[in-house]
């Protein structure tokens, strides 16, 4: 599981500001948001422009760094905070490894060069490098003077090279790590389909249903978590588009559906592929539902076995009923916050949260 992230010099964030998911407090209610004492579900609020996308991104930059996995360019254009242009972006991140810390740090430059890098496992430094500098543990990786003089200078990532050139056991931390990173994925439930990680390339989100023979689950789905009730016609052999039938007549279910009905099948034909899902980020992730609706959405994302993380301005969702107060976090531009830390009230679960929120209770 993920720990903590922090990133530096990043888009919007001049300084360093840091999401840390091992604070919690010892709430007696919806203790499923917690797991191995570290936060499982949360909620990222705030106003615009205050970052809740960007660190997202920042966040899914090590996806781009260290995988072959799915990337989605347009949100790394001009990465680099824009008063700085000649520093670091800085990214460190802090895993749980079967109850094992791993920190992973690195930095690039403007040009998304990687300029350093470094890894600590279990209190332990297995390798750091910068410019004109580069250590590793010998005992560990036996590595040649010229391959240790060429990390000197060189932009390509000390893990990536170990990984390929030292045979590891499948329960090394090196792999763990790897398979992490593999299975993050990044998307907002927008008109843009972008993702980030976990796949290789994008699909036809209908042929996806049709093709595994999901279509009655599909409509199974959308009548429970949005009370619509569609009548699709069975798919014929070759079929690549999901048909419905109105009053007798027989249309493209994509040529009369909402922009909220479209979000529900982005979200169904992820939810069908979280299986093997280790950490999921949703930005905006109820753009365009009904606020009822967020929160049967919520349920279901909140069901499933990997950390969820997702970005709202839908303070409805701020409830006891749904999460907990140290799960509901604030974002302002500089910190992020869990509510029970921006303000001096003792918080219960008999708080309406919503209501002190709108009231400025944690304004602090």
């Amino acid at each position: 599981m993920l720990k903590r992230f922090s990133v530096t010099n990043f888009k919007g964030f001049k300084d360093r500001i840091e999401l840390d998911l091992s604070f919690h407090k010892n709430y007696e209610f919806n203790n499923f948001a917690i797991k191995n004492d570290i936060i499982k579900d949360c909620i990222i609020y705030g106003p615009n422009g205050c970052g809740k996308s960007n660190i997202g991104f920042a966040l899914f930059d090590i996806v781009n760094h260290l995988t072959q996995k799915m990337k989605y360019p347009q949100a790394y254009d001009h990465a680099i905070y824009v008063g700085n242009p000649n520093g670091l972006m800085k990214f460190e991140y802090c895993f749980d490894l079967d109850e094992k810390e791993l920190l992973y740090k690195y930095a690039k430059n403007s040009k998304n060069e990687l300029i350093e890098e470094s890894l600590s496992y279990n209190g332990k430094e297995v390798f750091s490098r910068a410019p004109e500098f580069f250590s590793i543990n010998k005992e560990e990786y036996a590595i040649s003077t010229d391959v240790e003089e060429s990390f000197r200078s060189s932009n390509v990532s000390v893990i990536g090279f170990l990984l390929a050139s030292f045979p590891v056991p499948q329960d090394h931390y090196l792999i763990k790590l790897k398979r992490f990173v593999d299975s993050m994925l990044w998307f907002r439930c927008l008109e843009d389909r972008g993702f980030i990680g976990l796949k290789t390339q994008p699909q036809i989100l209908d042929e996806f249903i049709i093709e595994n023979n999901l279509v009655e689950d599909f409509e199974k789905f959308l009548f429970e978590v949005s009370s619509q009730k569609f009548s699709f016609v069975t798919p014929q052999k070759g079929d690549k588009f999901l048909q419905c039938t109105i009053e007798g007549k027989t249309t493209l279910f994509r040529n009369i559906i909402s922009t909220g009905t479209s979000s529900l099948e982005l979200l169904y034909y992820w939810m069908k592929n979280l299986n093997q899902v280790s950490l999921l980020f949703i930005d905006e992730f109820d753009a365009f539902y009904h606020f009822k609706l967020s929160s049967e959405v919520c349920k279901r994302l909140f069901s499933l076995d990997c950390q969820v993380i997702l970005t709202s301005h839908n303070t409805y969702l701020m409830s006891n009923d749904l999460l907990r107060p140290d799960c509901n976090l604030i974002i302002d531009g500089k910190t992020i916050r869990p509510l029970c830390n921006c303000t001096d009230k003792e918080l219960r679960w008999a708080h309406n949260i919503e209501k002190l929120f709108r009231g400025g209770a944690f304004d602090q």
